[in-house]
């Protein structure tokens, strides 16, 4: 805690223990670095600065924020578990009615819990678990029930139950920063003279973590459809696997392309195990088809939009949703084919 009080990062969540400021930060962590989730805190906090107005707010405009944030089960949660708050009239004081709401597992609530309410609690993330793994020189497999527990029961001895949040913080920020996946900054840690691993000169092979499923490769390809300012898309139906409720381009064979056809590039995008890689098209319709409509373009950064989207419609157009230019790069020049096609 005393090197946490000097080393740590200034990050806009840490200036407040407001539970509602806590648990937005804490859900958009999940997943997400904290660098890449700063920028969004501070957009989301700025348009629902309270658990009411998120509550009172649209699920599209929820989403919309979130949109690149990734993982927009966690945005939906948040929205779903923000209208129960409001309407209990007070948010959860504890561990068990915290980990009662959508989207909130052990960790969060346990880091709702001692932040916001100096409940002892103790964290356990991937930097934890990785922290105490190399700490007791742990051999098993720290995606395993039986790990798990071990982990968490260590954590819990460690806890410094007089401030459990500021604790369980120093924990996190140590992973985060000085003990990394790989190379670990052993030599900068606090801890290290208590290091099993580092005494048995493993620490940079810990945690165990057996293979899991691996990566699948896909391909798949779409078409940008614009006319008078106003972009073809379809919004994904509620029962779709994949980002249900998402405004997305249609894809090749789901419209009849008349006139022109081009090739406008192929980019790669990953999503969890999954890895596509998507080729765009640009072309004309004489109409919107059944289940497509006009988006106008300025109306694009209001909805939630997929990320294949966003990124087809600057390589195509070399712009945002939002109408900011982005120049494409060199050597993507269109290529365009005469005829009618179907897609």
């Amino acid at each position: 805690m005393g090197w946490y009080a000097g080393a740590k990062r200034d990050l806009p969540w840490r200036a407040s223990r407001d539970p509602y400021r806590v648990w937005v930060s804490e859900i958009m962590l999940q997943q997400t670095r904290s660098a890449s989730a700063i920028g969004y805190y501070e957009r989301f906090l700025r348009r629902f600065p309270t658990v009411r107005d998120l509550a009172a707010a649209e699920e599209d405009d929820v989403l919309a924020l979130w949109s690149g944030l990734g993982y927009y089960r966690r945005a939906r949660n948040l929205h779903a578990a923000a209208r129960r708050i409001a309407a209990a009239g007070r948010f959860p004081a504890n561990y068990e009615d915290l980990r009662a709401l959508p989207g909130v597992g052990p960790y969060t609530a346990a880091a709702i819990a001692s932040i916001a309410f100096g409940l002892p609690h103790a964290v356990v993330d991937g930097n934890v678990s990785r922290i105490i793994a190399r700490l007791i020189n742990e051999q098993g497999d720290v995606g395993s029930s039986v790990v798990r527990k071990r982990i968490q029961r260590v954590a819990d001895r460690l806890l410094e139950r007089n401030a459990p949040g500021e604790f369980n913080q120093a924990m996190m920020e140590l992973g985060a920063t000085i003990c990394a996946p790989r190379s670990p900054r052993c030599g900068a840690c606090p801890v290290a003279s208590w290091c099993e691993a580092r005494k048995a000169g493993c620490a940079d092979e810990l945690p165990v973590r057996l293979s899991r499923a691996g990566v699948s490769e896909m391909q798949t390809a779409v078409v940008v459809v614009q006319r008078a300012g106003r972009l073809l898309m379809r919004r994904r139906a509620d029962s779709e696997a994949r980002l249900p409720g998402f405004w997305d381009l249609p894809l090749v064979g789901e419209i009849a392309v008349v006139g022109e056809v081009c090739f406008q590039g192929t980019f790669r995008h990953s999503i969890t195990n999954h890895r596509y890689v998507v080729q765009v098209f640009s072309g004309k319709v004489r109409g919107a088809p059944r289940g497509f409509r006009w988006i106008p373009w300025a109306k694009l950064a209001t909805l939630p939009v997929t990320s294949i989207a966003k990124k087809a419609i600057r390589h195509c157009h070399g712009k945002h949703p939002t109408g900011k230019g982005v120049s494409r790069s060199k050597g993507e020049a269109a290529e365009c084919k005469q005829g009618e096609a179907s897609g």
